[in-house]
């Protein structure tokens, strides 16, 4: 089916914050966004699973081609983990498949300190994680079996809020690739016992806040407050995913987008291999400028001629 065209012609671009119910999918989230905007190219840093809630960067238009740089970032998350039984989903919208004795909570703070760091975990059966070629949650519902490999993630801190006996909250500060399923899951296998997340809240992505975000779906007019939402990439989005900006005079502005050869003089004060995003002296967004074995290249030309 072909998008209709745009009334003023102009694909919009950018970036909103978005807060996510739990009960909707991201892709239900996402396409919420698409009719909003009238635009079929958007894209996220992270998804979240359809019990949980909270932050989604959304990308929108050609700042899609920005997914990688925000899809690295850390993220925080407040989660509720039920001690007792575990599902198959590790969430609570799945089939028991293991009950244990719930731990005492000495026994539950003598185990966190274990998972914290660099550590190893297997991604949750029914994830998005591909493993040979398709979605691990797709072979999981065919009925195959299928082997999740462990992968290194950081968790750069981990506290226990609460534990009423049963029941445990937690927040979790953690590198891009971790899940907190899996993570509920471990925990409790370290302290003999089985269990899953009834609840999970993601409160930051890098430097942006969940209440930055806007929430369509408490609005009486979702789409508008999409649109209004809708932010221009500028110095204060490179700022919050770390990567540094350089501002350049308009003469040069114009000479990257005609992509001209990167003058090495503008990352005198930029470590070697480090990606840089480069704005003109205005605040315009031009581009980002990556770096491998000190070779600077263009990643990614967002500014065009007729821009400037």
């Amino acid at each position: 089916m072909r998008r209709r065209a745009r009334r003023d012609g102009a694909e919009p671009d950018g970036y909103l914050l978005l807060r996510k119910r739990p009960g909707i999918s991201s892709f239900d989230a996402l396409n919420l966004i698409k009719r909003a905007l009238d635009t079929g190219r958007v894209g996220h840093s992270g998804t979240l699973d359809k019990f949980a809630e909270g932050l989604l960067i959304v990308l929108v238009g050609r700042s899609t081609r920005l997914v990688p740089w925000f899809t690295g970032c850390d993220k925080i998350y407040d989660g509720t983990i039920e001690f007792g039984t575990e599902t198959d989903t590790l969430d609570p919208e799945g089939l028991i498949i293991a009950q244990a004795p719930v731990p005492t909570e000495s026994a539950l703070r003598a185990v966190l300190p274990h998972f914290r760091g660099n550590i190893s975990q297997s991604p949750p059966l029914y994830s998005a994680v591909h493993v040979d070629g398709k979605r691990a949650h797709e072979i999981a519902r065919s009925g195959d079996t299928v082997e999740m490999k462990e992968r290194p993630v950081v968790i750069h801190s981990l506290e226990l809020l609460s534990f009423d006996g049963q029941t445990a909250q937690i927040r979790v500060h953690c590198s891009k690739g971790t899940y907190i399923r899996s993570l509920a899951r471990d925990i409790a296998l370290g302290c003999d016992s089985r269990a899953h997340l009834t609840a999970l809240l993601r409160t930051r992505v890098a430097g942006f806040e969940l209440s930055e975000a806007v929430d369509p779906f408490a609005s009486s007019n979702p789409e508008k407050t999409i649109r209004d939402a809708l932010r221009p990439i500028d110095e204060r989005s490179f700022s919050a995913i770390k990567l540094p900006t350089i501002r350049l005079p308009a003469d040069q502005a114009l000479h990257i987008t005609h992509g001209k050869p990167i003058d090495e003089a503008w990352f005198v004060n930029i470590a070697e291999n480090k990606d840089v995003a480069l704005m003109r002296e205005d605040g315009l967004f031009l581009a980002v400028i990556t770096c491998e074995n000190g070779k600077r290249r263009y990643g990614y030309v967002a500014a065009r001629p007729e821009d400037l």
